[in-house]
């Protein structure tokens, strides 16, 4: 079936199944390799990728669900000022280790801060929860997020 995806501002067409995650559009047939692969059961975050500014797991959002939807990936999160923001402040605090997680990481922070400029490290905690990283990266993750917090202040 025909779809229209709209993904980091630019419109593309698909024919796929109604039923195919978006993360295997988004990388196999689109060709932005920077949304990974995990548990493809929604467990880990690492294909986390916003729909509508709202993180969202993309192992598990089929295709037919994301098509009404603006798709935001790794690859344009930086064009959002949370998102540059998180960027710019996972770069000071040097967060990344191995980088497998990281792009789910920053699209969750991202979506965060937007939500919730100001968030405290419960909230932190409790929307990372969702995303996991083996290295443990997790108390440079933290400070990242609440430079990138402070740095929106009074905007």
């Amino acid at each position: 079936m025909p779809y229209s995806l709209d993904i980091n501002g630019e419109t593309h067409s698909v024919e796929v199944d109604a039923d195919i995650p978006l993360l295997w559009v988004l990388r196999d047939i689109i060709g932005l390799t920077g949304t990974k692969f995990g548990c493809g059961i929604a467990m880990c975050g690492a294909c986390t990728v916003h729909l509508d500014g709202m993180a969202a797991r993309s192992c598990v959002t089929t295709v037919a669900d994301a098509a009404d939807h603006a798709i935001t990936t790794i690859e344009a999160v930086g064009k959002t000022p949370e998102g540059a923001r998180i960027q710019e402040a996972w770069l000071k605090a040097e967060v990344v280790q191995c980088g497998y997680c990281q792009s789910g990481q920053i699209m969750s922070a991202a979506a965060l801060i937007t939500l919730n400029p100001s968030p405290t490290d419960a909230d932190i905690d409790a929307v990372m929860a969702g995303n996991i990283c083996r290295c443990g990266t997790y108390p440079r993750i933290r400070t990242a997020i609440k430079q990138a917090a402070a740095t929106g202040e009074g905007r």
